[in-house]
């Protein structure tokens, strides 16, 4: 790669100030990843507030070999979007793009821009009757374009899917400046296999993605949360099938172990729902009835799950106040985990549904047992099988613990989740945080795939390097 300086110029020229921004000041804020373990250096931050300025900026980065970063909220949970410390990459900011190109309720789909905040997006929906059934606590910052090309999951997988199901079609721009539309509503499309595919869950690396058509479901006429206390995973996992069994309009199942929920309650200095458990679930049903018919409901699928010994004990909220109250510590967890234990050495992983019970079991007693003094503890979405497993140390310092013993219980980790059938990244990507695991635990054909995919459609090596792949 070469000095980005030349194609700096030839951006500010052709684009304007307004688009590339050399100020230090503006662009400190966006070299540093969410969780503050990257921080990298760039020439110039580039904002384009069209899709032809994007392929503009392509076509010229590749003619000056010169890489770029794309990057929404920078909410990456894996340095995904963070460029390296050599200072050649410029980021390529998709923020400004954020337009919603068509909302269309009888399809119930609509057409947006990649860089239009998820919880901007779903407060315009509603104003029409329409939701994205997509949820996490980065909703005030994470973008479309990041959460496509990250196949982002969240607290509604349960029951519609991750990001990529509801991507019907998108627009992106690939190497050469050359645009990929598959914007169009058509139900069938059989000219060989889905090439937009390839952008989402792509991390970047294969094109920027520059808009979106999803698909969406009808705002809910009425909804039910109800806190949960169980015994333990396998006791939450039977209440799951017990509860899907008599109501279809479950859409979250969230499994907490009560060493995280006082870490919240004391962050954030509220009262728990329910004290004195060991486990604790937050479930969620939401449908187009009556409303109060699915909190009814759920209040007598629960009564039968205290009577058969499923759990210990239930509330179910009365008000959507209170129902709010529920899933802000719900998505208070990760901060108030951070601040009350301080920092941990942390898996996003997924195993099978079934799996989830004994392998949280397992990799406790293994991790605990070989290094004492740390606490292992995972929270998540169980009806997916995706655990936040945090391994904390207790008594020793948490900044020297986590460089010297860290990837020795990440080997750990992954070797289990390995053993188990499941996936070293549930929902957050490889970025540049797992590209080693990657390597020594992916298959060796989707490994060959990947390499050879990335140099077919990106052989300068443009799009966003050291990222996703080993």
């Amino acid at each position: 790669m070469t000095d980005p300086s030349p194609l700096i110029a030839a951006l500010r020229e052709r684009l304007g100030p307004r688009v590339v921004t050399t100020d230090p000041e503006r662009i400190a804020g966006w070299t540093t990843d969410w969780r503050g373990r990257w921080t990298g250096r760039t020439a110039a931050l580039l904002e384009p507030r069209s899709t032809a300025e994007v392929q503009a900026i392509v076509r010229a980065a590749g003619d000056h070999r010169v890489p770029l970063v794309p990057q929404g909220g920078n909410s990456s949970m894996v340095g995904g979007a963070t460029p390296d410390a050599s200072g050649t990459a410029l980021i390529l900011s998709l923020r400004r793009m954020d337009a919603v190109r068509a909302i269309d309720p009888e399809r119930r789909q609509v057409v947006v821009e990649a860089g239009m905040v998820l919880e901007t997006l779903h407060a315009r929906l509603l104003e029409a009757g329409l939701r994205l059934p997509l949820d996490l606590g980065a909703r005030g910052s994470a973008t479309l374009g990041g959460l496509a090309s990250t196949n982002a999951g969240g607290t509604e997988v349960l029951r519609h899917g991750t990001m990529g199901a509801m991507v019907v079609g998108l627009e992106a721009v690939i190497a050469g400046g050359e645009l990929l539309d598959t914007l169009s509503p058509l139900k069938k499309d059989n000219r060989g296999p889905r090439v937009d595919r390839l952008l989402v869950g792509g991390e970047g690396q294969f094109g920027v993605i520059t808009a979106l058509r999803l698909q969406l479901v009808a705002a809910p006429r009425d909804r039910a949360s109800a806190w949960v206390a169980v015994d333990d995973p396998k006791a939450a996992l039977e209440l799951l099938r017990f509860c899907e069994a008599r109501c279809g309009a479950i859409e979250g199942f969230e499994l907490i172990p009560a060493d995280v929920v006082a870490a919240a309650v004391a962050v954030m200095g509220v009262t728990p729902p329910i004290e004195r458990a060991a486990w604790h679930v937050l479930v969620e049903a939401k449908g187009q009835g009556d409303p109060g018919t699915l909190a009814g409901a759920l209040e007598a699928i629960l009564g039968d799950a205290l009577e058969a010994g499923l759990a210990r004990d239930a509330v179910v909220a009365r008000s959507e106040a209170q129902a709010e109250a529920f899933w802000r510590i719900r998505h208070s967890l990760s901060e108030a985990e951070k601040k009350h234990y301080g920092m941990a050495n942390s898996h996003d992983v997924s195993v099978p549904v079934d799996a989830m019970p004994g392998f949280l079991k397992e990799v406790r007693e293994a991790v605990e047992a070989r290094w004492p003094g740390t606490s292992v503890s995972g929270y998540g979405h169980l009806g997916d099988g995706n655990i936040h497993l945090h391994v904390r140390a207790m008594d020793r310092a948490c900044a020297d613990w986590r460089e010297t013993e860290g990837a020795a219980i990440e080997r750990v980790v992954h070797d289990m989740v390995a053993t188990h059938g499941g996936s070293i990244s549930a929902e957050h990507g490889i970025g540049q945080m797992k590209r080693g695991e990657f390597a020594r635990l992916g298959e060796p054909g989707r490994l060959q795939m990947l390499r050879a995919l990335k140099a077919a459609l990106d052989p300068a090596g443009i799009f966003n390097p050291g990222k996703l792949l080993p």
